[in-house]
């Protein structure tokens, strides 16, 4: 798991078929201070509803990824688990 800025969103025009209908962020990785950019930003699958300028909790984990998408053989890496509180 990884703390990340969402700075965007991401658009698709031709995705796997596992991701049709599935919210796009770009997260910027954090070091833990929440502060310094940790990396190049990941597009993840949002599973829990987060907008641009909320610190979020991403995972590679591919059992999440496969229960937010709903599919066995999806390729997505990353997914948005949690919503960091204020």
């Amino acid at each position: 798991m990884r703390l990340a800025l969402v700075i965007g969103t991401a658009v698709a025009t031709k995705k796997h078929a596992t991701m049709q209908g599935q919210k796009l962020l770009v997260g910027q990785p954090q070091l833990r201070d929440g502060k310094t950019p940790d990396g190049d930003p990941q597009i993840a699958v949002d599973g829990v509803g987060a907008g641009i300028g909320e610190m979020v909790m991403i995972t590679s984990d591919g059992r999440t990824a496969r229960q937010i998408v709903g599919h066995d053989n999806t390729p997505v890496r990353w997914t948005v688990i949690g919503i960091q509180d204020a």
